[in-house]
């Protein structure tokens, strides 16, 4: 069961009423047996949402209960609910309380801050926000839905998803100079206070962040489904130049394969500039230099435990990044700031961009690297630089004033 108590709108909310009231089920609830939930009411049907569809990222889980909290304090202050109970109109009421699309302001939403007290009103947030909030409440209504546990899915079409991804475009995205410092950083000196050991491990995990484009969840292991694993095709060859490890040997070509959203498997091949530093991490853990098939063990070790988990990997990263921030000059404030705000996500945008802008790799292949579940969320990479897509037109329409007719004194025939 859900922590109940992480949902209560206000730190003065009462636990054991959300408990009653999330305990109910509405009449869109599907009794039989083509429920496959397997449960009758909103509470648990809503801890398996996010069990399933949250529970691997911290993150996210917070994102997701923050939404749920705002769906339940719209419908205590209007009389509304279960969750199972509201129609259409409900939830397009909902919806207005967010404010209209494109706008940052106007509307308001109402929170209860304890039961019984009278509800105050606060500002609507920002476009984006008001999307995030859409997107999760038409996944939670599209997930009952599927799984049986409602007869209905009453949010279809509610986020407007796909005009959202139309008009998003990433901005957390570290330039190439930045990322060659923070390579220089990992390719250096180990620090004297870290073990060879810790210091292989840290340099391993940025490569994987850096180089495959991954989540912060995908590299975290997980026992249930063996992942993320790495895999090593033998006897390949790069296609331009060498490839050779830590100790000159010709190397194979290796490749990532982790779980992603919506449990979505995919196997990402890693650059030949991974195998050294992957190599040299998995032999100080006394592994073989080069995973055998199907191998499952932790992908990235813990001192502590068997695997290195969602904050420890996180750290890792940003230690990284703060390293580099160090050896930047004190005058350069706005590289120092990148270089401080950037977490693993960016290197995520960044190694979106390197694909669909400076590589001009097709966005199908881009997509499925990256897991995108739509193209236009991959499709979006594109608006971050015009040059590529300034090239396209060009390509697409020469310049033709050679070719045209011209009259004396050099003017063009109209």
């Amino acid at each position: 069961m859900v922590a109940l108590a992480a949902l209560v709108p206000t730190p003065g909310g009462d636990p054991v009423a959300l408990r009653v009231w999330l305990t109910r089920a509405g009449r869109f609830m599907n009794a039989t047996t083509t429920n496959s939930l397997g449960v009758t009411d909103d509470a648990r049907a809503l801890a398996l949402f996010l069990r399933d569809r949250a529970q691997r990222s911290p993150h996210t889980l917070r994102a997701y209960r923050t939404e749920v909290r705002r769906l339940i304090a719209w419908c205590e202050a209007h009389r509304r609910g279960p969750l199972s109970d509201l129609t259409r109109d409900d939830l397009l009421a909902f919806r207005h309380t967010l404010g209209p699309a494109g706008s940052s302001g106007g509307a308001t939403f109402v929170v209860p801050s304890r039961p019984n007290a009278a509800r105050s009103s606060k500002p609507s947030r920002s476009d984006a926000s008001r999307r995030r909030a859409l997107a999760v409440i038409s996944s939670l209504y599209r997930y009952w839905q599927k799984t049986g546990y409602l007869v209905i899915n009453l949010a279809a079409e509610l986020s407007g998803g796909g005009g959202a991804r139309m008009t998003w475009t990433p901005a957390r995205i570290l330039p190439a100079r930045v990322l060659a410092l923070c390579d220089t950083v990992t390719a250096g000196a180990r620090p004297p206070a870290l073990s060879v050991l810790v210091w292989a491990r840290r340099c391993a995990i940025w490569s994987l962040y850096r180089f495959a484009g991954v989540r912060l969840a995908e590299l975290e292991w997980s026992a249930e489904h063996g992942l993320p694993r790495l895999s090593v095709e033998p006897g390949a060859t790069p296609a331009v130049g060498p490839a050779r490890g830590s100790s000159g040997t010709t190397g194979g070509q290796w490749t990532l394969h982790v779980r992603g959203k919506g449990g979505r498997l995919r196997a990402i091949p890693l650059p030949f500039r991974c195998a050294p530093v992957l190599r040299d991490y998995r032999v100080l853990r006394g592994l073989p230099a080069e995973p055998a098939p199907f191998e499952s063990v932790p992908l990235v070790h813990s001192e502590k435990r068997d695997a290195l988990g969602h904050s420890g990997l996180y750290d890792e990263v940003k230690a990284v990044l703060q390293a580099a921030e160090e050896t930047v000059p004190s005058g350069d404030a706005s590289t120092r700031a990148l270089l401080h705000a950037a977490s693993t996500h960016w290197l995520r945008h960044g190694y979106a961009r390197t694909l669909v802008v400076d590589h001009a790799v097709p966005l199908p292949v881009a997509q499925t690297l990256l897991g995108h579940a739509s193209v236009q969320t991959t499709a979006a990479y594109a608006r971050t630089d015009l040059t590529q897509l300034r090239d396209f037109v060009e390509g697409s329409f020469p310049d033709v004033c050679s070719s045209r007719s011209m009259l004396p004194g050099g003017s063009s025939a109209s």
